[in-house]
């Protein structure tokens, strides 16, 4: 019987790279110099350091682009509030959002039951597992979810016959 997998994941070494990227950029930048301005990193979770809400928000910009520029869809990331720590320094804690929440697995299985394809949809822990007579159907149901789920990036994978 075919199956597909429906996830939502994150390459880990590619934000690493990102955040490294972007470290060595506001370093070298004119309009960075002298700051404090940098981006830490632990596991998924990114804090954005600055002097200011200005600074904050470049960092952040740069940060996107550098993600972008390496894949990684920034529509996973979830931005905390700006908190200021000592003087007038800020930070901002970023965090990068892998698997799919309970909540948006229900939505999805919701989606396609109510689409009458001939498929089952069934939620493994962070994954949402599609199975089905044919793979043309399959292939419907992707279409399908691609076009109803735009606000969060979604991968298919393990397609198998």
């Amino acid at each position: 019987m075919p199956t597909f997998d429906i996830v939502s994941e994150v390459d880990k070494q590619e934000v690493r790279n990102a955040v490294d990227q972007v470290n060595k950029e506001v370093n070298t930048r004119f309009d960075f110099k002298g700051s404090d301005a940098r981006v830490e990193q632990a596991d998924y979770q990114l804090t954005m350091f600055a002097d200011d809400e200005f600074k904050l928000e470049q960092v952040s910009d740069i940060l996107m682009a550098k993600l972008t520029k390496r894949n990684v869809d920034v529509r996973c990331l979830d931005k905390g509030q700006i908190e200021k720590i000592s003087g007038n320094k800020v930070k901002q804690v970023v965090t990068v959002k892998t698997g799919l929440e309970t909540e948006l697995a229900k939505k999805i299985v919701k989606y396609i039951k109510d689409s009458k394809l001939k498929v089952q949809a069934s939620i493994q822990g962070d994954v949402v597992r599609v199975s089905g007579a044919k793979k043309d159907v399959l292939q419907e149901t992707i279409q399908l979810i691609k076009k109803t789920i735009d606000n969060f990036p979604l991968q298919f994978q393990n397609f198998r016959d």
